[in-house]
């Protein structure tokens, strides 16, 4: 009898692509200096299309065990290598990364379901954290300070601080490592994470860089080993909790003065890119009451134009959803929302079509302190609230226990200082006239409150990954 077909994309036509990146049907998901994993079996899935892509096996807590003793020990031989010559090396995983960016951003897109640009640009990040990194290598250092002590030197020296585990967001599966990874790699530390090849061929120990992938349990294993130096969390608020780091939520302001021409599409982009699931996404867009109507129709007009469809499709603006489990969450805040006493004016459905669709959803009429508001939901809602005074809002704006990113449209400069000053915004990312999604790599990535827990990526945030002597 002939045999069956596989059901999996990895072995269709359409997705051989993906064999470039050496994927099967099943897939190792431990690395530490060899391939392996004895857990669970766990299947992957395409948002766009709910179809299966391949599955991985998980690591199990022995594997967690091995690949942290190996981790720790390869640490030992990075740790002494000069910061240069591993800022060459991390430069190395950047060209490698340059040469397989479109397919790895088509992988993005494929498991994610963010559109192809989106998974490319996430690459990109990736390669241009590397390029940071780089020059990072050459002036990691602390200053010589006067001494009491006559004829003495009193010197700060930064060593690094050990193994940093991190554990990666859905949303930004490459992005999220990439800002921990390359600054913690020429800080000399160890990562919890893999780029096997570049490190064999520079015949540095490969569990430098070891991968356990898993659930619940790998995860709580990491917050709990004291062999853990730092931890780095990207994920939701209830488990960001329990691993004391981050997660977040955001926000956005919109004054009488503002330009309407800029309002509109960062609005748009800050709301409905990648589908809600940034984590700089708009989830709160205070207007000023004269214009509120103005905005609110024009911004629907302006929904109306997105373009929703593959995410491979290079005309598409807006795909999936993640998971089946988003679109509830999705439906359930409509509904909330709905007997809170909002109003749907645009979207709040899902799409009629095979994949995780739902519409982009505008809700206007609910008060500044209505709990779905303050709720965090990684769906593309966008919630339009009304204000009269400065103070009132700014207040809103920060009455929130999350505190990523946030955004301001005005002309008054007097009010763009008192925005940015100690009344202004909490949140750790502070905009003017720009959206609140996207950040550039040279800047502090990194929020307060409930989103806080230190800087991951930009500006000095290599000190996280290393430890201080004087």
């Amino acid at each position: 009898p002939a045999a069956a077909m596989s059901t999996l994309l990895v072995s269709q036509p359409r997705y051989a692509w993906l064999r470039e990146l050496g994927l099967q049907e099943e897939n190792p998901g431990v690395y530490n200096g060899r391939w392996g994993g004895g857990g669970q079996v766990v299947t992957t899935y395409c948002p766009a299309n709910n179809e299966p892509i391949a599955s991985v096996r998980q690591a199990s807590l022995e594997d967690y065990e091995e690949t942290v003793k190996k981790a720790k020990e390869a640490w030992k031989v990075w740790a002494v290598i000069p910061a240069p010559k591993r800022g060459e090396i991390v430069r190395q995983i950047g060209d490698a990364l340059r040469q397989k960016i479109r397919v790895l951003g088509s992988l993005v897109s494929l498991e994610m379901g963010k559109i192809f640009v989106e998974g490319v640009g996430e690459v990109q990040e990736y390669v241009d954290v590397c390029d940071y990194a780089v020059g990072l290598s050459r002036m990691i250092g602390g200053p010589i300070l006067p001494s009491e002590r006559p004829g003495h030197a009193l010197i700060e020296q930064w060593n690094p601080v050990g193994l940093v585990g991190i554990i990666t967001a859905f949303n930004f599966p490459v992005a999220v490592y990439g800002w921990n990874s390359a600054i913690a790699m020429i800080c000399g530390n160890a990562c919890l994470w893999i780029i096997a090849k570049v490190l064999e061929d520079n015949k540095v120990p490969g569990a430098i860089c070891s991968l356990v992938c898993g659930g619940a349990d790998i995860g709580t294993a990491m917050a709990r080993d004291e062999r853990m130096d730092l931890l780095s969390f990207t994920g939701s608020t209830k488990v960001g909790k329990q691993v004391a780091l981050m997660v977040q939520e955001r926000f956005g302001e919109l004054f009488e003065d503002a330009d309407l021409s800029l309002v509109i599409p960062s609005a748009l982009f800050a709301a409905v890119g990648t589908a809600g699931q940034r984590c700089t996404t708009a989830r709160r867009l205070f207007l000023h009451e004269s214009i509120h109507d103005e905005v609110v129709a024009k911004l629907a007009k302006a929904y109306a134009q997105v373009r929703i469809g593959d995410p491979w499709d290079s005309d598409t603006l807006y795909g999936p959803l993640h998971t089946k489990e988003a679109v509830k969450m999705f439906l359930d805040a409509i509904e909330q929302a709905k007997q809170q006493g909002g109003s749907v004016v645009y979207g709040g459905k899902v799409i009629n079509r095979p994949g995780n669709y739902v519409e982009p959803t505008i809700v206007t009429g609910l008060p500044h302190n209505a709990p779905i508001v303050h709720t965090e939901t990684f769906a593309p809602v966008l919630y339009v609230l009304k204000f009269k005074e400065e103070e009132e809002v700014f207040a809103w704006n920060n009455e929130v226990k999350q505190g990523l990113s946030s955004s301001i449209f005005t002309k008054d400069l007097g009010r763009i200082f008192r925005w940015l000053g100690p009344k202004g915004s909490d949140c750790g990312i502070v905009n003017v006239n720009i959206p609140t999604s996207g950040a550039e790599i040279g800047g502090a990535f990194g929020g307060e409150k409930h989103t806080g827990g230190g800087r991951e990526s930009g500006s000095d945030s290599w000190k996280l990954y290393m430890r201080r002597s004087t």
